[in-house]
């Protein structure tokens, strides 16, 4: 069963997890490090998040294969979020960010090509 307040949109930590396929773990650990800080707690406790909380799970899940760290991450996510106006070298930033993921998904691309000749060599 899911706990879900469908008045105000918010979702349990259990949902969550499964709309991103994340694990409970993961999520929790994000929280904790303050990548992905939980929109409100029940009274009882329990993480309650949003939309756009998992829009940033979103976000996190796609920077994690290129390799970003999670203070990259979170300085990131705080460009993305930011208006330009307010941070002033962000865009050269977040150019420098898009340069390095870039370069990681060619090279993860690369890994791929190599993979899939490996199988065709085994009969694939």
């Amino acid at each position: 069963m899911t706990a879900k307040a469908s008045s105000t949109n918010t979702m349990h930590i259990g949902e969550l997890a499964e709309r991103t396929g994340l694990s409970l773990r993961t999520i929790r650990h994000y929280d904790d490090v303050g990548l992905l800080p939980a929109t409100a707690r029940t009274e009882g406790g329990f993480r309650v998040f949003s939309e756009d909380d998992f829009e940033r799970l979103m976000v996190i899940k796609q920077m994690k294969p290129l390799g970003f760290s999670l203070e990259e991450m979170a300085e990131i996510l705080g460009l993305l979020a930011a208006p330009d106006d307010t941070a002033p070298d962000g865009s050269k930033k977040l150019a420098d960010f898009l340069e390095r993921a870039v370069h990681q998904r060619a090279k993860m691309a690369r890994n791929l090509a190599q993979a899939d000749e490996f199988i065709q060599r085994l009969g694939g």
